[in-house]
C-alpha cells in the first residue's frame, strides 16, 4: 500500500494456512496492513502459526514444503530484512567472514557503528570462526548486523531478543522503537513487547486446536492484555447471568406445567368446562414457553480463549534445602578449544536457592552451567535435571515427543506422556512428529515435561522461559517459583530474574560478582 506521504505498507490480505500432513487449519482469512512505524508483535502458544507467518511474508516458497498457502501479499517493492528464529542448519558451518561477504562492500563507518551498537567485536567481519561457533546471542547479533547493513525498508524479527544479554536486549528496544519503517516481530519477551508493541496480533487455537482465530488490536500490549481480561469478565459475567435467567425462567415453565397437568388429572369428569379452560391454560403456557426459547435463542456466548499451558513440577524429590549443594572454584574458565573466557570463577550453593547468572553475550555463562552440571552428575545424593540452551544437545531429532518421553513404548507410560503433551497444547500430530520438525517452542515443552516427570531435585536451566509464549509466561515463572528444590539458571528474561531468582550474580572476565541493581530490575 502505497500512502500519501510517498510511504509504503507492509500488506496482507485474505491469508489462509494449512497443514498439509493433518489439514488443520492454522490461519484462515486473515489481513493485516503494517504501516510506517507500527511496531507489531505477534503473540501466541507455540504450533499457531506466528513464524509461518512471517516466513511466507519473507518468502512464500519457504513454507511452500509444509503448509498450503493461500492469499495477497504485497511488499511495494520493500527490501525485507528477516530474522529467522533459528539459524539455518547450512549456515552454522560458515565462517564469519563469508556470512558477511554479501555486505562486504558496506562503508567501514557503517560496519564500525553496527559492531559497536550491538557490541560485538568488529573483527567479527573477517574472522573465520563458523556461526555454529558462537554463542546464542552472538549469533542472533551477527544476524541482526548483516540485516542492518542491507538497509532494509522494513523488517520481520522472530524472536530478535533470543538469548541477549540484557544491555544489547535494551538497545533491541531501542532499535525496535526508533525503526521508521514497517516493522513485525515475534517475541516471548514480555519486557520487551510492553516497551516497544503498539499494536498485537493474538494467534490462538481453539477447541482442541480445531478452530484458528486471529485478533488484531491497535493498542499497546499492555492495554490488549488489560482490556482483553476485562472484556472477557464482562462477557463472562453477561452471560451467566443470561443462564441463571433462562434456567429460573426454564423451572418456572415446568412448575407450571406440572401443576396444570396436576389438575387435568385430577378434574371430574362431570367438568367438561373445567377441562376446556385447563387444556386451554396448557396450551398457553407451552405457546409461552416458546416465545421466551425463541428470544433467549442467541444468548451471549461464553467467552472462549486457548488455555495456557498446564504442567505441574513433581514437588516428591526432598528439597534438601539448606543442605550444601555446590560449593567450587575454577581457576580458569575456558571454551573447548582452549580459549580462557574468565578466572578465578567461584559458586557456592545451597538447597532451596534460585540463582540466576546474568553476563554478556560470549562470557561463558552457559560453559560455567556446563562446568556446574559436570560438578553435579558425580554426586549420588543429587537428582538434576540439566535443559540446555541448544536443545538438541539433549534432544534426539529423529524421535517424535512421544517415543522421546515413554522410550520404554508399554501402553500406561504412552497414555501419560499423551495426556501430558496435550495440555502443553500439542496435537495428536503433533505429538507423533520427529522433534527436529517441531517448533523451538514445541522441543522446550517437550524437555519441560521431560523435567518435569525427572523428579529431579536441582534444576540447571539455560535460558528456561526463551520460547515460552506472554500468555504461559506467567505459568512458567510461577512454576519454577514454587519449585522447593535448587534452581541455578542462565537467562536474561528480566521478570523471570525478578519473580524467581534469590540470588543473581555477574559472570565477568575476572569471575562472578553480584549484579548491579538496575539488573536485576
Amino acid at each position: 500500500m502505497l500512502l500519501e506521504n510517498g510511504k509504503r505498507a507492509l500488506e496482507v490480505r485474505n491469508v489462509t494456512f494449512r497443514h498439509r500432513k493433518d489439514l488443520r487449519t492454522l490461519l484462515e482469512n486473515f489481513s493485516l496492513v503494517v504501516n510506517p512505524g507500527d511496531k507489531v508483535v505477534i503473540i501466541g502458544e507455540e504450533g499457531n502459526g506466528k513464524s509461518t507467518l512471517l516466513r511466507w511474508m519473507h518468502d512464500p516458497a519457504a513454507v511452500a514444503d509444509y503448509v498450503e498457502a493461500g492469499g495477497i501479499r504485497q511488499t511495494h517493492g520493500m527490501h525485507l530484512g528477516y530474522l529467522p528464529q533459528m539459524l539455518p542448519e547450512e549456515l552454522r558451518v560458515q565462517p564469519l567472514y563469508q556470512f558477511f561477504a554479501e555486505v562486504s562492500d558496506a562503508d567501514y563507518g557503517d560496519l564500525y557503528d553496527t559492531a559497536e551498537k550491538l557490541r560485538f567485536p568488529a573483527d567479527f567481519y573477517y574472522s573465520g570462526q563458523t556461526l555454529g561457533t558462537l554463542s546464542g546471542g552472538e549469533r542472533v547479533k551477527v544476524q541482526m548486523a548483516r540485516i542492518l547493513l542491507s538497509r532494509p525498508d522494513a523488517l520481520l524479527l522472530d524472536e530478535p531478543s533470543n538469548d541477549l544479554d540484557i544491555a544489547t536486549l535494551e538497545i533491541m528496544e531501542r532499535f525496535i522503537q526508533e525503526f521508521p519503517g514497517p516493522l513485525l516481530f515475534i517475541s516471548h519477551d514480555e519486557t520487551l513487547i510492553s516497551r516497544t508493541a503498539n499494536r498485537v496480533v493474538l494467534l490462538e487455537q481453539l477447541r482442541r486446536r480445531q478452530v484458528s482465530r486471529a485478533t488484531v488490536s491497535n493498542v499497546p500490549f499492555d492495554v490488549f492484555m488489560a482490556e482483553r481480561s476485562a472484556a472477557f469478565a464482562r462477557q463472562a459475567q453477561i452471560a451467566q447471568e443470561e443462564r441463571r435467567e433462562e434456567r429460573k425462567a426454564r423451572e418456572r415453565f415446568q412448575r407450571i406445567e406440572q401443576r396444570v397437568a396436576h389438575e387435568q388429572e385430577n378434574i371430574s369428569r362431570g367438568d367438561p368446562h373445567g377441562g376446556r379452560l385447563l387444556k386451554k391454560k396448557m396450551a398457553n403456557v407451552k405457546a409461552l414457553e416458546r416465545r421466551y426459547a425463541r428470544e433467549h435463542a442467541e444468548m451471549t456466548a461464553l467467552p472462549e480463549a486457548e488455555d495456557s499451558i498446564s504442567i505441574a513440577l513433581n514437588f516428591t524429590a526432598s528439597p534438601v534445602r539448606g543442605k550444601r549443594i555446590l560449593q567450587e572454584h575454577w581457576n580458569t574458565l575456558c571454551l573447548p578449544e582452549g580459549r580462557v573466557l574468565a578466572e578465578d570463577v567461584s559458586l557456592s550453593v545451597l538447597g532451596g536457592e534460585k540463582w540466576c547468572i546474568l553476563g554478556d553475550n560470549g562470557a561463558g555463562k552457559t560453559t560455567l552451567l556446563k562446568a556446574c552440571m559436570d560438578v553435579l552428575a558425580r554426586r549420588e545424593d543429587l537428582s538434576v535435571f540439566y535443559m540446555p540452551q541448544n536443545y538438541e544437545d539433549r534432544l534426539c531429532m529423529e524421535k517424535s515427543a512421544v517415543e522421546y518421553l515413554a522410550p520404554e513404548g508399554d501402553r500406561e507410560a504412552v497414555t501419560r506422556v499423551r495426556t501430558l503433551l496435550g495440555a502443553l497444547k500439542f496435537s495428536g500430530e503433533e505429538m507423533m512428529r520427529p522433534l527436529g520438525a517441531c517448533s523451538g517452542g514445541q522441543r522446550a515443552k517437550v524437555l519441560l515435561l521431560q523435567l518435569s516427570l525427572s523428579g529431579a531435585d536441582v534444576l540447571l536451566l539455560d535460558e528456561p522461559t526463551r520460547n515460552f509464549s506472554p500468555l504461559s509466561g506467567p505459568e512458567l515463572r510461577a512454576l519454577l517459583r514454587a519449585f522447593p528444590g535448587t534452581i541455578l539458571s542462565v537467562s536474561h528474561d528480566r521478570k523471570y530474574i525478578r519473580e524467581v531468582c534469590d540470588h543473581v550474580v555477574r559472570l565477568t572476565s575476572r569471575g562472578l560478582v553480584p549484579a548491579e541493581v538496575e539488573e536485576k530490575e
